[in-house]
């Protein structure tokens, strides 16, 4: 990956004056490339932002939280860090209101990406960043894991085991998910949601290929697109949506949604690590 024009991992002066400049972005396909054999999907992106801050029109600083939407079927995604000095480009910048903000961020990011971006900016009293529990089962904490063995630290989507004779629909998570970025190779922690319909997982199986990515390298979406390719190519199930909630970075954390199901509505959902 040519990383040699990003922000991502270099030394950076902070701007306190609007740039939208500072954004820059990256070809999805770049991470897909990767993938041997990654399946179609339908998705998004949610961003949640918890370091805005501006001026209003009396020089009054203002601050917020932010949520933005970016749909998975986008060329291009944003880079995070360009996405942080982004947004530290409004600390002096004087606008009207809160709702102006927001469409000049939505502007910027749409313009950037070449899709619809939707972005919200909220008050902090405001419910919609209140906390979540993932509901369903948690496969560390299920007698058959609590005992096992994890000696392969090292991508292995052939641990995935199944019972051909029985089809559930079913709801597991993982709190102990991480990866690492592809650029600075620093360590990216989440919370990883799946949710299927199809023949049984062996959950052990599943918890094992899981902790198997701990040292794979990729951004936050790529991670889930693989995981969700890797499903579909072992499981082949009716239905199957992997979410992944990563914890924040610079004030930005990142959940891709990959599904196949074609009505899913975005994924408004903050765990307690975030």
């Amino acid at each position: 990956m040519d990383t040699t024009n990003l922000v991502l991992g270099k030394s950076t002066t902070y701007q306190e004056e609007y740039s939208p400049s500072l954004l820059q972005r990256i070809e999805r396909q770049l991470g897909r490339s990767a993938i041997k054999n990654l399946k179609s999907f339908e998705g998004f992106d949610v961003w949640h932002l918890y370091e805005l801050t501006y001026l209003n029109l009396n020089g009054l600083p203002c601050v917020c939280m932010g949520c933005m939407i970016v749909p998975a079927k986008s060329k291009y995604i944003v880079e995070s860090k360009s996405l942080k000095l982004y947004t530290m480009s409004f600390t002096m910048t004087r606008f009207k209101d809160l709702s102006f903000v927001q469409k000049v961020f939505e502007r910027d990011l749409s313009k950037l990406l070449e899709c619809k971006v939707e972005v919200k900016l909220y008050p902090l009293h405001s419910k919609d960043f209140a906390i979540h529990t993932i509901k369903g089962t948690c496969l560390e904490e299920l007698r058959c894991c609590k005992d096992l063995n994890f000696k392969n630290f090292e991508y292995s989507p052939e641990v995935l085991a199944f019972d051909d004779k029985k089809e559930i629909s079913k709801t597991y998570y993982t709190n102990l998910f991480r990866s690492l970025c592809p650029v600075t190779a620093q360590p990216d922690y989440a919370s990883l949601m799946i949710c299927y319909e199809g023949r049984k997982l062996k959950e052990e199986s599943l918890l094992t290929y899981l902790v198997s990515l701990r040292h794979h390298q990729g951004f936050h979406e790529q991670c889930v697109e693989l995981i969700y390719s890797d499903l579909v190519s072992y499981l082949n199930p009716k239905k199957l949506t992997v979410a992944a909630f990563f914890t924040r970075r610079g004030g930005i954390d990142i959940n891709p949604v990959r599904t196949n199901q074609k009505s899913l509505s975005p994924l408004m959902l903050r765990t307690i690590r975030q």
